[in-house]
């Protein structure tokens, strides 16, 4: 299945699939520089068990090496993903920095 990357001015996603049968993952800006937000990943039911999913985490991962950039892994999916493979992704991954809170 081939996997697209769809622009959207601040931010994208990658996609497999058309219609309803369409998986993605998301991502945008992160307030770090140079860097992007991976923030949800989605595969329909009659889609899963493929592995789709990593392999959309694999294409944003392989743009975002391209472009210079490191990510942030903010789904619960890619950051799980991430801690399993740390040999894959610790050269790549960051973590988006808390604000200030109150005391």
């Amino acid at each position: 299945m081939d996997i697209v990357r769809e622009d959207r001015g601040r931010g994208g996603r990658f996609i497999a699939g058309e219609g309803e049968n369409q998986a993605e993952m998301t991502y945008s800006p992160a307030g770090l520089q140079d860097a992007l937000v991976f923030d949800h990943t989605f595969v329909p039911e009659s889609l899963r068990g493929q592995g789709i999913a990593e392999k959309l985490v694999e294409a944003g991962v392989t743009y975002a090496r391209a472009q210079g950039l490191k990510v942030v892994p903010a789904c619960s999916y890619v950051r799980r993903l991430f801690e399993r493979h740390p040999e894959r992704y610790a050269d790549i991954s960051v973590r988006e920095k808390k604000p200030f809170g109150r005391i």
